[in-house]
């Protein structure tokens, strides 16, 4: 076995080799962008393949006109098996696929681990097959970017070309699933927040054609969504379209808000790994139960409001639940899966399942986009409004809205449904949505958990300047100290062994007391007479401010800029002093952090 892997790594030390003498890094990425490409598609194949398979075996006995029990049972034996894989086998945390995306670019490290390409693929299969109230997407975005991180380590790339690469997987996973390569491009450009150069655009173009060609390949030409437009757009359904925009900001609100409201309530039970299987797989299972349309990505249901020309085809929503057969309750059914779908979900990763928020927003959109329709119908409110055509407004509206992407929902919706008839109203509702949620909540989804923790990378130079420099990187650790009882003459010998004009004043146990500023007692220290007279709690003041050794460099940056001292002690959780700040090292630090941030 070891020789096995030495003769490996000999082979791709040697490739490696060739490939530096014959060619260069510029054509290389471009021949792995488009590997990333085809492996992406092929993962997106494998992943929605087993979905099916598992669907069809578990379900292929129900029937329209029964509500069946299994749903009680079959999602939360989906999330156990889900659990069980991850616990034994993958023995890592796969959860949150798009975040984890996001911190490895911004650590501007983009280094995800080599279990990522497959386990996803693997849990969320379970998962969503089982009837997890996920996404696939998300999962398939997380092995992708893993597929071009590990591809580049492999062929020991930069920093700089795996973030590139980590990229290309991304953009290949949404143009693979969807067969919607600009919609690749942009998702990349907008939610991973890759910044677009002319010599990061051409790989990840290919990566995103390759992978959208592979996909037809695999599972031919059928989308996601069958749809024909409904009628053409008019200059009448403006006021509509604004409206519904300003709709689907507030559901991408409720969304985002119920979604973090219930994470935190999991949270608190990750030491009970049983406690939160069982609340997670009640909630889910009881859903499901009441509405069918819960089950797995909800894809299905989707169709139904694309497909449908009447009640009657719409009522087919009601199939297999409690509501069967009462056509009345439609719009109250409606609304009822759309403010539990985020439940459902976040029961469904709560509870240990394996899943994104991709389809789920996808989902939300299009039953909040057709009910919106529905509702002004039939109230007459003003011209007619097609249902079919509002169903995918709303889709890329709450899409908008839940990831801070506008252009993404514009172009994806566009893509797959082959609705560039409807590209003005795309555009209109997804940029009023994306308006209305920018008022309440700065960053998107995926990056709220790391903006919380200082740990989200932007465009903005200067913020993500701060965001890459750690706080161990400017902590100076060699320094002298001083107790409190040490009389004047013994201070004046510890200041001229010190290289800092700051000297910390501990007690035994390493606790800070206060600190000595030679500054401020320059005018005593060289009168001899007063060296046994006093003493250093005589002498010592507060620190202006004290830093914490989890603080983010821009509250550090604040207490700087608001104390103007040029010196500030570090301390842990218990006051134990572990090192000092200096102003003029952590400014030297950001100024050569900004230049480097510019010139890339």
């Amino acid at each position: 076995m070891d020789d096995a892997l030495e003769q490996n790594k000999l082979i791709i030390q040697k490739l490696i080799i060739w490939r530096e003498k014959h060619i260069n890094d510029r054509q290389f990425v471009i021949i792995l962008s488009f590997f990333v490409g085809f492996f992406a598609a092929v993962a997106a194949f494998v992943l929605h393949w087993i979905i099916k398979q598992i669907q069809l075996l578990l379900t292929a006995g129900f029937t329209a006109t029964t509500y069946n029990w299994l749903y009680l049972v079959f999602p939360v034996i989906g999330i156990y098996i889900t659990t069980l894989f991850v616990k034994y086998i993958v023995k890592d945390n796969i959860s949150h696929g798009i975040t984890r995306i996001l911190y490895a670019i911004s650590t501007k490290k983009s280094r995800l681990k080599g279990h990522n390409c497959w386990s996803s693929v693997i849990a969320s299969a379970i998962t969503i097959g089982f009837g997890g109230s996920v996404g696939a997407e998300a999962p398939i975005v997380f092995t992708g970017s893993a597929i071009g991180s590990n591809l580049g380590q492999l062929f020991k790339m930069d920093n700089k070309t795996l973030m590139l690469l980590v990229g290309c997987g991304a953009a290949a996973a949404i143009a693979g699933i969807f067969k919607a390569p600009i919609a690749g491009l942009v998702f990349t450009l907008e939610v991973l927040m890759v910044d677009l150069t002319m010599a990061s655009l051409l790989p990840i173009l290919i990566a995103c054609v390759t992978a959208t060609c592979f996909t037809y390949i695999f599972m031919g030409s059928d989308s996601l969504f069958t749809f024909h437009l409904d009628g053409v757009w008019v200059l009448e359904r403006v006021p509509a379209s604004i409206l519904l925009g300003l709709f689907c900001g507030f559901i991408s609100l409720y969304f985002i808000r119920t979604m973090t409201a219930c994470e935190g309530i999991f949270s608190k039970l990750k030491d009970f790994p049983y406690g939160r299987l069982a609340l997670g797989g009640i909630i889910l299972s009881l859903l499901i139960f009441f509405f069918p349309s819960l089950y797995g990505e909800g894809y299905s249901a989707i169709n139904i409001l694309l497909n449908g020309n009447n009640v009657s085809d719409w009522n087919g929503l009601m199939d297999n639940s409690v509501f069967y057969g009462n056509g009345k309750f439609l719009l109250i059914y409606i609304i009822l899966v759309m403010l539990t779908k985020v439940f459902a979900t976040s029961a469904t990763n709560g509870s240990g399942g394996c899943g994104g928020t991709f389809a789920p927003s996808l989902f939300i959109g299009g039953f909040g986009g057709f009910l919106f329709a529905r509702l002004w119908n039939i109230e007459q409110i003003g011209v007619h409004l097609p249902e079919k055509n509002f169903t995918l407004l709303g889709m890329a509206g709450v899409m908008a809205g839940v990831m801070h992407a506008p252009l993404t929902g514009i172009f994806l919706i566009a893509e797959i449904t082959g609705g560039y008839q409807l590209f003005m109203p795309l555009m209109i509702v997804s940029i009023c949505s994306y308006m209305t949620i920018s008022i309440f909540e700065p960053h998107s989804i995926y990056g709220m958990r790391l903006a919380r923790e200082g740990k989200l990378i932007t465009h903005h130079t200067d913020s993500a300047a701060l965001t890459l420099m750690s706080l161990d990187s400017v902590i100076e650790k060699d320094y002298s100290s001083v107790t409190i009882d040490m009389p004047l003459g013994h201070l004046v010998q510890a200041i001229s062994r010190s290289h800092t004009t700051f000297l910390p004043v501990l007690d035994p146990a390493g606790t800070l007391l206060g600190i000595i500023d030679f500054t401020q007692i320059r005018h005593i220290v060289f009168r001899t007479e007063l060296y046994h007279k006093f003493t250093v709690s005589q002498l010592m003041l507060p620190s202006p401010a004290i830093l914490g050794v989890n603080d983010p460099m821009k509250d550090v940056m604040k207490k700087f800029d608001k104390t103007n001292a040029n010196y500030l002690p570090v301390t842990d959780v218990n006051n134990h002093m572990i090192g000092f700040i200096s102003r003029n090292r952590m400014y030297t630090m950001y100024r050569k952090m900004v230049e480097d941030l510019s010139a890339e």
